[in-house]
């Protein structure tokens, strides 16, 4: 009979995971994980949502074999919010090490996957940064792009609200834009809405645009429009089988013949040299992130490492 592990499992608040883990330790951690990634040692379960009564409980999970943690992240999403945890697993044991609240986990790994997207896709001495959508998720947005582009100088951020864009850009020392057009006219351009329809336009774009669109991981919505597409010469993702499942960005495209899957390429391919990405400092750029639980599985064991090293949970 195999050995229990009584090994009692830290837990880990919001606050505490705001206090271990940084927007530079987070770029850190993604960046090493689609190295992992790359080298196959990363297997990876694409998202499956369960109707609740008034919303949906989300469950993802990944084994990261390189990295010695496995895990699955777990979130119950309904109108009025949401709540999200993360149980973290030794590979070589049958040990829960954490049980980690992972609201801020999850802003910080998404900022970051958007920020490893920019140190290798952006043109050379790219200075601008624009975020459209002004909510939780584009703080992290900011924050870890500047961590990994330390040539980013301006940021401008635009969403609809006037109130919620004075305050963001207060927080993160952005200027606001009088439109979307204007966040779209810098050199690095982030969506990060909520918005079931396009709130991007390809013909805003300058040469040399990295785009990277976070906020639409359901197959209805989509915050590109074909243009963006179109004007792209490389286009890649977080994942192809999550994109065929999630990314109405690129699942209407490739449905109307704008695009093809076998364009499509994932962010690791570039991260691990397989390709190249990015020809001239003319392309435009696309990366299509959805989330990855192996990023959870990441930074998460960062967090552990952390906690234990400065004895917190």
């Amino acid at each position: 009979m195999t050995e229990r592990s009584h090994v009692k499992p830290l837990y880990l608040s919001e606050d505490q995971v705001a206090e271990l883990l940084s927007p530079a330790a987070a770029v850190e951690a993604i960046e090493a994980c689609f190295g992992r990634m790359a080298r196959g040692t990363v297997e990876n379960r694409p998202r499956y949502r369960l109707p609740l009564e008034h919303g949906a409980l989300a469950v993802m999970a990944a084994s990261d074999l390189e990295l010695g943690y496995a895990g699955a992240k777990v979130y119950s999403g309904m109108r009025e919010g949401a709540r999200f945890v993360v149980l973290l697993f030794r590979t070589d044991r049958p040990e829960l090490v954490a049980v980690i609240d992972a609201d801020k986990l999850g802003q910080l790994r998404t900022g970051a996957a958007s920020a490893v997207a920019a140190k290798y896709l952006a043109r050379s001495g790219a200075t601008s940064l624009g975020v459209i959508g002004c909510g939780w998720q584009a703080q992290s947005q900011v924050a870890c792009i500047r961590a990994a582009v330390p040539g980013i100088e301006r940021v401008v951020a635009y969403c609809r609200t006037e109130e919620s864009l004075r305050v963001f850009c207060k927080e993160n020392d952005a200027e606001p834009g009088e439109s979307a057009r204007d966040a779209a006219e810098c050199d690095v351009v982030v969506t990060v809405t909520g918005s079931p329809d396009p709130v991007l336009r390809g013909e805003w774009l300058q040469p040399g645009a990295l785009v990277c669109a976070v906020g639409a991981n359901d197959g209805r919505r989509r915050e590109l429009d074909n243009v963006v597409l179109e004007r792209a010469t490389f286009v890649c993702c977080d994942s192809l089988d999550d994109a065929r499942l999630e990314s109405g960005d690129l699942i209407e495209p490739v449905s109307r013949g704008v695009l093809d899957w076998l364009e499509v390429h994932e962010l690791q391919e570039v991260v691990a040299g397989a390709i190249p990405g990015r020809q001239s400092d003319d392309d435009i750029v696309v990366f299509k992130s959805n989330g990855l639980a192996a990023w959870d599985v990441a930074v998460a064991a960062a967090v552990f490492v952390s906690a234990a090293r400065r004895e917190r949970g």
